[in-house]
């Protein structure tokens, strides 16, 4: 049996009200300032030579804009049942969200990830949320409607902690674009779902 290495998995998301996270395959905001802060976030480890290992749907994959592409200190697994190939820029393909994480948190990758990101969608967030490695949501939180035809799962709030002045997050509310935002940090309670 291979020895597993417990790896946090962090979710980090982008909100509006209503929990809209995407319409027609795109962010239907534009936040660029808040774009660089998820981007820093994913591409921060703690020591030299180590990496994130990032989640992705294959409907997020394919809709990421490539020029996000290459990343520092990242891996990126694709899910997918229907996909034979691994997708340019990826580096791996799962069939499902327990097999990313065992991908990661076994030889040969255990020793050099130290973070599981959740890039998205609705699916690949609900199965983090529901995994008990799972200890914080990077939740951005769009104060504004707009049309979307992707939602974040509803999480209960009650079994996370608002984490106040979260290292490297900026505090309070920020605007851009005429666009007011606040980016948050929930953790999750140990022992429970959410």
């Amino acid at each position: 049996m291979e020895t597993v290495q417990r790896k946090p998995i962090r979710l980090i998301v982008a909100v509006c009200n209503g929990n809209g996270i995407a319409k027609d395959g795109q962010l239907p905001w534009n936040l660029p300032s808040e774009f660089q802060f998820f981007l820093k976030t994913l591409t921060t480890v703690s020591r030299p030579g180590k990496m994130n290992f990032l989640v992705w749907g294959k409907r997020t994959w394919q809709s990421h804009p490539e020029t996000t592409l290459p990343l520092a200190n990242t891996l990126h697994v694709v899910l997918s049942t229907e996909l034979k190939t691994v997708p340019d820029h990826a580096h791996f393909l799962s069939q499902d969200f327990e097999s990313a994480v065992r991908l990661a948190s076994q030889p040969p990758l255990a020793d050099l990830i130290e973070t599981i990101w959740i890039i998205g969608g609705t699916q690949v967030f609900e199965d983090a949320l529901k995994h008990p490695w799972c200890d914080l949501v990077y939740l951005t939180d769009v104060m504004a409607d707009f049309e979307c035809d992707v939602f974040f799962p509803a999480f209960d709030r009650g079994l996370c902690k608002l984490l106040e002045n979260f290292p490297g997050v900026p505090s309070g509310i920020q605007e851009e674009n005429g666009i007011k935002y606040k980016c948050q940090v929930f953790k999750r309670e140990t022992g429970d779902t959410v």
